[in-house]
């Protein structure tokens, strides 16, 4: 049930969203500052040369006019002139303000995406875990859509609306007060039926948001997952859960539109009343002497012009909407704060050995229980360490800590004595170094993949980390050789092939520390024996960590760790460890009864 406090709590937060919100937008204007000012003084110059059209009019009528009765031409020449100048001064006006507006939208919009993209990599793991891939698609397309229809014609329009709009009522009492009263008069029912469009804008606009945002997550889970919805043979049930989406945006559309076709025409039908009884009075009064047929014209050019901009404001309102919502959703992002903050006066570390000691560290995921209770392990340089255990004791977690993709909740993770808290980011990348079983390829050429690590790497660098793990053949075999683009994900290549590059990748860049996280978990019997020569070569030399239920990856290694429930159960050679009739013994037979 609601409370007050919750409702206080919730409207302090709607005010901390709100005021958020518009700080970025400040920040991101304010660099625009001149350019914003020379917009405003085009806008009104437009508006005044717009504005004095019908005040010319006027007098053009009354006076220029009756002027040829006696025979002087001049007024109706000048008059003309002024008519001229006063509409070339506000289309030449309009179009460089809409030109300035467009080039600091524009600025402001490239500002904003190179914030989005620089925050979504600045963030920690963590923060990735837990925010859909689909969230950051909509805060990258439509929500920076909705802001730039905002700010590319909205926002401009709306300034110069209201300009128009001031403009047009101090003319009209210029000319006609009595005319300006109707007018006032009038602006009652205007305003009640704008306020009743905003509130209910307001609630269909966010709606439509929140279904916006829910189709294109529901998509991109959908395409991203692709694999598992064609296995399982999903598609019925995925395309009904997208159909109910894709209604739930039509509805809400329905729902705008249905609102705009209620809200322009009452406006308009005002605005033409207006008129009509601004015609009816002012006739009746040019009619008996009491006003000059001339400034009638002119009252009611003023009155018919003045709801125009009212329209368009309403409408303004809704892209508004639109983007304030877009803007709180942004500003939100882009308020995230990384859980691995880079050091204030980093360690320097200039050639790694590889020694890793855990101290006495505890873990946690935030709102989960601890993982990783208390533990206390260390692994002298170039030791390779295979860690087994059954899912969920910790041992991908153990990575994640090492290469610093999460920090200890208690204790410290060292290495070479020194507390990974304190070592600048481009030093502990350099030193470690974590291949997983996706290993993931960008869209690109085999050299561009290979050299991620090393950008500046030579041909012949990048070859013999190729022929190093054994995948210099198939690259040459290629169509392009190194040259050809592996497409989205390895298109191109086998799993086992795909992880020979990622190896190849690992090699290149030369860690101190090599983590394998279920590095050959994917590939079948062939693919995992042409891993394991590149393997071989890959962990010569250098400290490597590897996760593997897959024995034949194990027992290689120098040392075992039995992980289970976070703790360290069993701890020794290979041999030492089947000796011993334990945990890993068991897994040991089982993985040799498999091979018979």
């Amino acid at each position: 049930m609601s409370t007050p406090e919750n409702d206080h709590l919730t409207r302090t937060e709607s005010r901390e969203v709100r005021a958020r919100s518009l700080a970025l937008l400040r920040n991101l204007l304010r660099p625009h500052s001149r350019p914003l000012a020379w917009s405003a003084v085009l806008v009104v110059a437009s508006t005044a040369g717009q504005v004095a059209g019908p005040a010319l009019v006027a007098t053009t009528i009354d006076h220029a006019i009756p002027a040829l009765d006696d025979g002087r031409q001049g007024p109706l020449v000048v008059y003309g002139i002024l008519l001229v100048v006063a509409a070339v001064v506000a289309g030449l006006a309009n179009g460089a303000y809409v030109r300035a507006a467009a080039t600091i939208s524009q600025a402001v919009l490239l500002e904003l995406r190179r914030r989005v993209f620089r925050q979504t990599q600045r963030l920690s793991l963590e923060f990735h875990e837990t925010y859909t891939s689909g969230r950051i698609i909509s805060r990258q397309t439509s929500d920076l859509e909705a802001l730039r229809e905002l700010l590319d014609g909205g926002l401009t329009g709306v300034v110069a609306n209201l300009l128009t709009m001031t403009f047009t009522a101090v003319g009209l009492a210029l000319v006609d007060w009595r005319s300006a009263v109707i007018l006032s008069a009038a602006m009652v029912p205007a305003w009640l039926l704008t306020r009743w469009f905003q509130r209910r804008s307001q609630v269909y606009y966010r709606q439509q948001r929140t279904a916006s945002a829910r189709l294109i997550v529901k998509f991109v889970e959908t395409m991203t997952g692709m694999r598992a919805v064609q296995a399982f043979r999903r598609e019925p049930s995925t395309e009904r859960d997208y159909e109910r989406y894709a209604d739930e945006y039509r509805k809400a559309n329905l729902n705008t539109f249905s609102l705009n076709g209620r809200y322009q025409p009452g406006l308009i039908l005002i605005g033409n009343l207006t008129v009509v009884v601004a015609l009816a009075y002012g006739g009746s009064r040019a009619l008996h002497g009491e006003l000059a047929v001339g400034v009638l014209v002119a009252a009611l050019l003023y009155v018919k012009r003045f709801f125009a901009p009212i329209q368009q404001i309403g409408m303004f309102y809704n892209g508004f909407q639109s983007a304030t919502a877009a803007l709180e959703k942004l500003s939100a992002l882009l308020a995230e704060e990384p859980t691995v903050v880079a050091p204030a006066h980093p360690v320097p570390l200039p050639a790694a050995r590889g020694d890793v000691r855990l101290d006495h560290v505890t873990f946690r995921y935030p709102r989960g229980p601890v993982v990783l209770p208390d533990l206390d392990l260390h692994i002298p340089a170039g030791q390779t360490v295979a860690l087994v255990g059954t899912t969920g004791a910790g041992k991908s977690t153990l990575a994640k800590l090492v290469t610093r993709f999460y920090d200890a909740t208690s204790g410290a993770v060292r290495l070479d004595d020194i507390d990974i808290r304190d070592l600048a980011g481009t030093d502990l990348r350099r030193a470690v170094v974590m291949v997983t079983q996706e290993a993931y390829l960008f869209s690109g050429s085999v050299r561009e993949n290979i050299a991620l690590g090393r950008p500046d790497a030579s041909q012949a660098e990048i070859e013999a980390a190729a022929r190093a793990v054994g995948a210099h053949d198939f690259i040459t075999a290629m169509p392009d050789g190194y040259d050809t683009d592996v497409n989205k994900r390895g298109g191109r290549v086998s799993s086992g092939q795909r992880q020979l590059l990622s190896f190849a990748r690992a090699f290149l860049a030369n860690p101190a520390v090599l983590v394998l996280d279920e590095a050959t978990s994917s590939l079948d019997i062939p693919g995992e024996r042409l891993v394991q020569r590149g393997l071989k070569t890959l962990l010569a030399g250098r400290t490597a960590i590897i996760i593997a239920h897959r024995l034949s990856t194990v027992s290689g290694a120098d040392r075992v760790l039995v992980m289970e429930h976070g703790r360290v159960v069993e701890d020794g050679t290979p041999a030492e460890l089947v000796a011993a009739d334990g945990h890993y013994a068991r897994l040991h037979t089982a993985w040799q009864d498999s091979l018979v």
